[in-house]
């Protein structure tokens, strides 16, 4: 094994020689992928202290309008209930057509109310979920509906602190995966805990809001899809019915909108109609056209619709105020050319050149530069400073020449918009911080004079007491290994694929353990679960573990599919996901020492 090691590395070292040649420049900057695929949790209060602050249900219809905002295909979505632990889970599900999207909404509506509140149960859960199943080429977020305010179980001896401490944990960890947490806050009683509420959204770059009226649904979901798919809400002005159908303009800008989302919101039923831009009437549904109806909105999905004015018509009850916004969402990115990697000085020039990207290629339908402008951000990395210079619309392309201010660090983003859509490129580093000078090489002492020293005695020596101790090591250490005891503990939980549900999780403690178990032993000898007894545990140095798996079980850390037959080390905090090959079910194992 020390010598596979050792060829590893004279091969990675080789390889990185090679590339050397290669490393003259950055590669282009993409941003995030065009279609926008979202990997969202969404993550509502469930306890009973929500009969007075949402004793409307408002939270289970800002999920539903938002379950109905996502795209027709692609977008995963999961739903966590919580009180002081997980009542209710539904794991990401991938939508692939409108029955996913039901089956969500049905869940959605079983949720019944428990006793307690714990908001870390929800977040952290929501976070490891991500982390467990997300596609890496998604867009990550969470969305949490409550109150803000905690109601613990005196009889738990959980304190607050360890709520708080567990609560931070978690946020941290949505951060540095770029995670943002979106909480919509549930304000029916007037007693809701703003701040912190606040504090998880400020925390992970995102944005918080605070509701006690489904009236105000429409425009919060709309500004998250806006912010985490870098759009712009599209303003339509609102209406009262007055029984007979009144015309909205709703102009579809350009031919890059892969989806208009038009949410209506009325307390009363709404009847619509819809005209394309060459005057033929849209049948409603159909398939350019999908509606999604609840209590409280109407929510109209037009699919790659045509670019100009559209008519939608609407027929409200008399007196009823409607209320209409629109989003766009685009397939579109914003792409950074080349920007040499060498270190600069003040007053160096760099010149900037950006462009959309459709599916992958530069864009070829030159007429939506037409209303755009653009700017490049230029970020001090020291301060945090943020100054921006605008960008020329040369047509088919944004440019400019960017002089570097000082010695400094600078992170640089282009900033692209019209009124329905922005885009911004992935930042690009430079370095322009003065050179800390030559390295000075220490001067080597004179040698001296001296004998030769009696290594090969020496030599001969060490190997002979080395023969001796290791026999005497290795039967040590086969005593030792057979009765080495485990720390820490295992939190197991099991999810039915056929239902989407999952088991509440299971703290299993290892101090019982000597030498190895199977994860079947650990789950007390389940007989469904019999493939389990090929999976293997033992205990390794820094209280770490090893899992061996022996069968035909999949075994995936951070997303990515494992080979642990010859063992994969195990630290704290570590979680693993296996899924079974002879049933159904997939098993999450998450350690903690």
């Amino acid at each position: 094994m020390f010598k596979n090691k050792i060829g590893l590395i004279i091969l990675m070292l080789t390889f990185s020689m090679l590339l050397l040649p290669l490393a003259g420049s950055i590669p282009a900057a993409h941003a995030a992928a065009q279609s926008s695929k979202i990997d969202a949790v969404l993550v509502v209060d469930v306890s009973n202290s929500m009969n007075s602050s949402d004793k409307n249900k408002i939270g289970n219809e800002a999920m539903k309008m938002f379950i109905d905002m996502l795209s027709v295909q692609g977008d995963k979505v999961g739903i966590i209930a919580y009180t002081d632990r997980i009542e209710r889970e539904k794991a990401l599900l991938e939508i692939k057509s409108n029955t996913d999207k039901q089956d969500l909404k049905q869940f959605i509506d079983q949720l019944n109310r428990g006793t307690y509140t714990d908001i870390a149960v929800g977040v952290r859960e929501a976070v490891k979920v991500l982390e467990d199943g997300a596609d890496a080429s998604h867009e990550p977020m969470i969305v949490v509906l409550a109150d803000g305010n905690n109601a613990l179980n005196k009889k738990s001896n959980r304190t607050q602190a360890q709520s708080d401490q567990e609560l931070n944990q978690a946020v941290e960890d949505a951060k540095n995966k770029n995670i943002p947490i979106y909480t919509i806050g549930l304000n029916a009683d007037g007693k809701l805990n703003k701040e912190a509420l606040a504090d998880l959204s400020k925390r992970t770059g995102a944005k918080s809001f605070e509701t006690s009226s489904a009236d105000d649904l429409p425009q919060i979901l709309s500004e998250i899809f806006a912010s985490h798919l870098k759009l712009n809400i599209v303003p339509i002005k609102s209406l009262t019915g007055n029984g007979s159908y009144q015309d909205v303009t709703v102009n579809v800008p350009n031919a890059n909108v892969l989806e208009a989302n038009i949410s209506i919101m009325s307390s009363k039923p709404v009847d619509i109609k819809l005209t394309d831009p060459s005057g033929h009437s849209i049948p409603v549904p159909s398939n350019e056209v999908l509606i999604s109806k609840s209590k409280s909105y109407t929510l109209v999905k037009m699919l790659k619709p045509v670019q100009g004015d559209w008519k939608l018509q609407v027929k409200g009850a008399d007196k009823n105020k409607i209320d209409i916004n629109l989003v766009f969402n685009y397939d579109l990115e914003l792409a950074l050319d080349p920007i040499p990697q060498k270190t600069y000085k003040k007053g160096d020039t760099i010149d900037i050149g950006a462009y959309l990207m459709s599916n992958g290629q530069k864009l070829q339908d030159n007429g939506l530069y037409s209303n755009m402008t653009a700017v490049l951000k230029v970020k001090d990395l020291g301060t945090g400073n943020v100054t921006e210079m605008p960008l020329t619309n040369a047509g088919d392309h944004f440019k400019g020449t960017y002089t570097v201010a000082d010695q400094k660090a600078y992170e640089l983003t282009v900033k692209a918009e019209e009124k329905s859509f922005y885009r911004e490129s992935d930042p690009v580093t430079i370095n322009a911080k003065a050179s800390g000078g030559t390295a000075v090489t220490p001067s080597q002492p004179e040698p001296k004079d001296e004998k030769p020293f009696p290594i090969w005695p020496v030599i001969l020596g060490v190997i002979i007491v080395a023969a001796i101790a290791t026999g005497g090591y290795f039967i040590l250490a086969a005593v030792k290994k057979a009765n080495r005891g485990f720390v820490g503990q295992l939190v197991v939980e099991i999810r039915d694929e056929n239902t989407g549900e999952k088991s509440y999780p299971q703290y299993k403690k290892l101090k019982g353990f000597k030498g190895k178990f199977t994860l079947h032993q650990l789950l007390q000898l389940a007989p469904e679960l019999k493939e389990t007894e090929n999976i293997i545990f033992i205990p390794a140095k820094n209280d770490h573990i090893v899992l061996k798996n022996q069968g035909s079980s999949s075994i995936e850390k951070s997303g990515r599919t494992l080979d642990a037959s010859r063992g994969l080390e195990l630290k704290s905090s570590d979680r693993i996901t296996i899924t079974m090959s002879s049933i159904d079910k997939t098993i999450f194992i998450e350690y903690l020492v």
